[in-house]
């Protein structure tokens, strides 16, 4: 619970016009399109959420409540490190919506509010949520400030919940699994002295977010369509369970000159799914 009283907060309510005007500014879109939006990402549904009043991974925990989604947990009490150190917890990231928020919210729940979380930047609309988010820009150019902000968050007392593949899972040879897993999480967490804990979500998101996926792939389209499907993959996943696995912390000694940061990196990729 929360130690200071919830208040209720309409004025963070998510704006699909105000979000859209903000992502392409001088550029006229019509009114039937931002209205379709709104009714397919649920706005009003995400709204009740967004303006409780939670913030942070409080917001994450209570996001999952509000879903009436069931957590299975495994594994937490194997992670354990030295008294001090700081973990970077590095996930699969199968479903693009519950997933991020349920292992934040498992996070700050056992180890302390104090977490960081690297998600698109679409998601900084979400006021609760904010506070404890580094945006990544997925359409378009980065802000010229953000491995400034990266390098904070990893320098800090925060731990840091990451999905290395950078998108949401993809229906890859009739498996689901994530992309290739980038290598900035493995150089960061070596150079601030972070065990790495590999945690595993068990998910998957509809046949139909996979197969607009795989049009965009097939099309070589540069916006990534897919994404506009995960609010409603969100709604879609209400009433249901999932599987979390959290793996035994690796210390940072292991990330030798034995491999490259990308080695290292589809290596703890490995660890994950071996879960």
């Amino acid at each position: 619970m929360s130690e200071k009283p919830v208040v209720p907060r309409p004025d963070w309510a998510f704006d699909v016009d105000k979000v859209v005007a903000a992502k392409f500014p001088g550029k006229k879109i019509p009114k039937w399109i931002t209205n379709w939006i709104k009714r397919f990402i649920h706005q009003d549904f995400l709204n009740v959420m967004a303006t409780k009043g939670y913030e942070g991974t409080e917001f994450c925990s209570e996001s999952v409540k509000y879903l009436d989604v069931t957590l299975d947990i495994h594994g937490l009490e194997n992670v354990v490190v030295p008294e001090g150190a700081k973990m970077t917890f590095a996930s699969n990231h199968p479903l693009g919506g519950v997933d991020g928020v349920a292992v934040a919210g498992v996070v700050g729940e056992k180890f302390g509010p104090n977490v960081r979380l690297l998600v698109n930047d679409f998601l900084m609309a979400l006021k609760g949520l904010a506070p404890i988010c580094i945006p990544i820009n997925k359409t378009g150019g980065q802000a010229r400030n953000l491995p400034a902000l990266i390098k904070e968050a990893y320098q800090s007392d925060n731990n840091m919940v990451v999905f290395p593949a950078g998108l949401c899972s993809r229906k890859i040879k009739g498996k689901i699994q994530d992309l290739p897993w980038t290598k900035n999480f493995i150089q960061m967490s070596r150079a601030t002295g972070r065990w790495i804990v590999p945690v595993h979500f068990e998910g998957r998101n509809s046949n139909r977010f996979y197969n607009v996926a795989n049009i965009c792939k097939f099309l070589k389209l540069k916006f990534n369509f897919a994404m506009i499907f995960l609010p409603d993959e969100l709604y879609r996943n209400q009433h249901k369970t999932f599987k979390i696995t959290f793996g035994k912390p690796i210390p940072p000694e292991t990330f030798d000159n034995s491999k490259t940061p990308t080695e290292w990196a589809a290596w703890v990729r490995e660890q994950a799914y071996s879960l």
